[in-house]
């Protein structure tokens, strides 16, 4: 899945690699401003009525919208190191994409996410097997949450057993769907 604050990242990340730039600042804001989009959403029947998110539960019902805001500074590993910054977490690899062709807003395109992930882990010079967490899209919504874990089953799962498993969560269950500032949430979980 892909938001405009996972886009911005994945950028910054490459003009870091291009050395383009030494350091950025990537975030992602959420505010919700009119009942529009609220609208647009209950006609969907994607939000809660219950009003709470619940990705990848049987009580799944739809997503909460929620407001907020999140930026990360990032800069090369090499420089940070040797400039003495604390490390919070490292960005192996990036991949974005825009889910392929699908049936409609509510339903991804499972090969087009399996793509993406595929490609993530590949940038990243890792194996699927080295990805321990799996930090989701999960609206829970009951036909986007499956479809998004049979990819990500798919891309990352093969190999995997008890001792291995692939843990995957979504910050969304916690503070609901961020929509532009999803992304940033999820990275700074």
């Amino acid at each position: 899945a892909c938001s405009s604050s996972l886009v911005a990242l994945h950028l910054a990340i490459q003009s870091l690699q291009r050395r383009d730039i030494d350091r950025a600042l990537v975030g992602g804001v959420n505010a919700i401003c009119s009942p529009t989009t609220n609208i647009l959403t209950c006609k969907l029947k994607a939000l809660s009525p219950t009003g709470r998110s619940r990705a990848f539960d049987a009580a799944a019902d739809g997503y909460v919208r929620g407001e907020g805001c999140g930026v990360v500074a990032i800069r090369r590993l090499s420089d940070a190191e040797r400039d003495g910054d604390p490390i919070v977490g490292i960005v192996r690899g990036s991949a974005v994409g825009h889910n392929g062709f699908s049936s409609g807003l509510t339903a991804p395109n499972p090969l087009a996410q399996e793509d993406v992930i595929r490609q993530a882990v590949t940038r990243a010079k890792i194996t699927p097997e080295q990805v321990a967490y799996l930090e989701a899209h999960g609206t829970g919504t009951e036909l986007g949450d499956p479809i998004e874990m049979r990819a990500a089953a798919a891309a990352l799962a093969e190999n995997r057993n008890a001792e291995n498993p692939l843990l995957v969560g979504s910050v969304k269950t916690n503070i609901g769907h961020l929509e532009a500032a999803a992304g940033m949430a999820g990275l700074i979980k």
